[in-house]
């Protein structure tokens, strides 16, 4: 992350230099990167906050937001140098002319993460600390915007019609110039039809939402984090010298792998885990050291351990994020639990069974083990006491033979040793022996248990789980290639559906798959909070019902654009993807700012037609508004090309933002025009319409 973090620094001070060509005119922006992180790391300090993957991820991509402030600056000065005026007049009137613009970008980019803020649960614990890091980063940037950039450009910037230049120069700049060109022809064109062009603009509104909806949704991306947890499972009956060997052979398998480093193993342990259950954690190599990622690994390891005879071997990668303290066999948990604990054991392996043959998930497992053995010893009463032998002796000493007690311990000069009671080990397993145990009766004499007793052998439970004051089983299972977790959700309750279960049996998912329902419930809501906290604060600034909507509706480009992307790339739509699109909220609303103001701006000062103004606002602003789109968009690729250990969290994210850069930055700078003239004509007719109502309210007394 680091590393994705100097490269995205190096690859916006090239894309200000591809636009400027002048070393000066370059460092003025880029200065702004490191006093804005180093300003946030300072603020970070103070509020306690820690450098880890995500606020790394949230300065990486802050440094792409703290260089447009001083981008808009810079370029609105150069173009008074263009016009004539000396460099300390032309940075006072250039900052003057763009400050408002300044602030009206920065609150609102502020306003996309009001509701990150105000976030409960898992999700807001994690993301609280992005958005503060974010909205920290921007608000240093447009402060040494507003201030640093337009005093060093009043020192260093020369007049750049007295500057001599190469002919590299010469040639970009007239590539630069053709292109503003098209983009006049284009918008001129786009304007003569903007009906068709307004059409366009609601369609998109309309694909947003049906993309939105149908996406494959998800809590968060699988992550490769080096680590997999295994599941043994043996036969309810087995013993531990017999579980000892299944448990070497299905790691001798697993170490085989040239990908595995090491692994460990226990047998039994807590939580309802018998003597029938193994654990493994198993650490693959480093990251650049493998030929293949985890899920991989997990892949090719699955048949290898199905050939292992009596074992059933489930595989896990751990990941980081992880909600929930139970450890299941497999990743996502889905419980089950009733009052009444004979139905629940009817009724789970019937689930079990359905959730089998979901083509969604595999590894399906339940922690139900209801197929144990035990013997129960059934004493005639009558004839131990007749033959002298007390209940209590009998206990005893079974529990002497088989109980392992522990006698006394002996120390030697290097270490102690236990002494612990047990009969033979070659009479632990045979059942027999039993009625080989004499047990001390009247006068001392030794009498033989098969005397006085039988033995039954019966099935029973092995433990039985609870779910707060409930008996509960709890079904596990994974994601099978190709499947979202709410797909799987989807398969499951439907069905639970179609199984029939009774009422009394309650079923719900925990864990992960829990928080992403919450999640899930959540996600529309967040972006509606984000889209009414700018719409707000735009209305605030300019004053306005109606402008607000201008530059929200540029928002559905972006949108469309992220969700194609993420879908072609085959990523789901998880919270990943979803801070994505809260920032493209933040980075495309500003080219529709840039353009609305100088073009409001304009009809105020210079009474211009609504037309011309915002034709004129649109080219003079053409070459910041590509130069902060480009300089997001190459801020955010390393993290779109997902290249490095731990890529895979935050991968989905670079997706979204990336693809919504591309596709809204080919849309919006001829569709936000079309939008403001709709909205004027609104305007003006909202306006005289209200007059003339007041008009008429006023008049209706002196008729009367």
């Amino acid at each position: 992350m680091q590393i994705t973090l100097l490269g995205a620094i190096v690859l916006v001070v090239l894309v200000i230099f591809a636009f400027l060509r002048s070393f000066w005119a370059t460092m003025i922006p880029s200065v702004t990167v490191p006093l804005s992180l180093v300003g946030t790391f300072g603020i970070m300090y103070v509020l306690g906050y820690s450098l880890d993957n995500l606020s790394l991820m949230a300065l990486t991509l802050a440094v792409g937001l703290v260089v447009d402030d001083a981008i808009v600056v810079l370029e609105n000065i150069f173009r008074y140098l263009e016009q004539g005026y000396d460099r300390v007049n032309a940075a006072l009137m250039g900052s003057r002319e763009i400050g408002f613009t300044i602030v009206s970008i920065t609150v609102s980019l502020i306003a996309v993460f009001v509701p990150l803020l105000f976030m409960t649960g898992i999700v807001g614990r994690l993301f609280r600390e992005f958005g503060m890091v974010v909205s920290i980063a921007v608000v240093l940037s447009a402060l040494i915007a507003l201030t640093l950039s337009p005093m060093m450009a009043s020192l260093v910037l020369t007049d750049p019609r007295m500057a001599r230049h190469g002919r590299f120069y010469l040639w970009s700049e007239r590539a630069f110039t053709s292109f503003i060109r098209g983009y006049e022809r284009g918008l001129q064109f786009t304007l003569a039809h903007r009906r068709a062009a307004m059409t366009l603009n609601l369609l998109l509104i309309a694909v947003s939402g049906w993309m939105f909806y149908a996406m494959p949704k998800g809590f968060f991306p699988q992550e490769d984090t080096g680590l997999i947890f295994g599941f043994v499972q043996a036969d309810p009956d087995i013993s531990f010298p017999g579980m000892s060997d299944r448990m070497e052979a299905a790691a001798k398998v697993i170490a085989a792998d040239p990908d595995v480093a090491s692994l460990g193993s226990s047998i039994g342990g807590t939580g309802g885990a018998g003597l029938n259950t193994g654990r493994m954690f198993i650490q693959l190599k480093p990251f650049d050291e493998r030929t293949a990622t985890a899920d991989q690994i997990i892949a090719r390891l699955r048949p290898k351990l199905a050939a292992v005879p009596g074992t059933t071997v489930f595989l896990q990668s751990i990941q980081n994020i992880q909600v929930g303290g139970r450890l299941a066999r497999t990743q996502y948990q889905y419980t089950l639990e009733d009052v009444n604990l004979d139905e629940l054991n009817a009724w789970a392996p019937k689930m079990l069974a359905k959730l089998k043959t979901l083509p969604a998930l595999q590894d399906v497992a339940s922690d139900q083990q209801s197929g144990g053995v035990q013997l129960t010893i059934k004493i005639n009463r009558d004839s131990a006491a007749r033959l002298g032998v007390n209940v209590t002796t009998i206990q005893q000493t079974l529990y002497d033979a088989f109980g392992q007690p522990f006698i006394t311990q002996l120390y030697g000069p290097l270490n102690t040793y236990h002494v612990v009671l047990e009969v033979a080990p070659r009479y632990q397993t045979d059942v027999s022996a039993l009625t080989r145990i004499y047990v001390h009766g009247a006068g001392g004499t030794l009498i033989p248990l098969s005397q006085f007793a039988t033995l039954e052998p019966t099935e029973t439970t092995l433990a039985v789980n609870h779910q707060g004051q409930f008996p509960a089983v709890t079904l596990s299972f994974n994601l099978a290639p190709g499947y979202s977790l709410g797909e799987a959700v989807q398969a499951i309750q439907k069905a639970e559906a179609e199984v029939g279960k009774p009422d009394t049996l309650q079923a719900s998912f925990q864990g992960t798959a829990q928080e992403f329902q919450v999640s899930l419930s959540t996600q529309p809501l967040l972006i509606a909070a984000a889209l009414f906290a700018v719409y707000v604060v735009l209305g605030i600034l300019y004053e306005s019902f109606v402008h607000p909507l201008t530059i929200l509706l540029s928002l559905p480009s972006a949108s469309v654009g992220a969700l194609f992307f993420l879908y072609v790339f085959g990523f789901d739509l998880t919270m990943m993807a979803i801070i994505g699109l809260l920032m493209l909220i933040g980075i495309v609303k500003k080219n529709a700012i840039m353009m609305i103001d100088f073009a409001l701006e304009r009809r105020r000062v210079e009474h211009m037609p609504a037309e011309k103004a915002i034709h004129e606002a649109a080219v003079l602003r053409f070459r910041p508004i590509m130069m902060t789109t480009m300089s997001a968009i190459f801020v955010t690729l390393p993290i779109a090309a997902g290249i490095g250990a731990g890529a895979d969290l935050r991968q989905p994210l670079g997706i979204a933002v990336v693809g919504g850069l591309i596709v809204s930055q080919a849309l919006t700078l001829f569709t936000v025009p079309v939008t403001y003239l709709y909205m004027e004509r609104f305007n003006e007719w909202a306006a005289e319409r209200f007059a003339r109502v007041w008009r008429g309210q006023r008049a209706s007394p002196a008729g009367a």
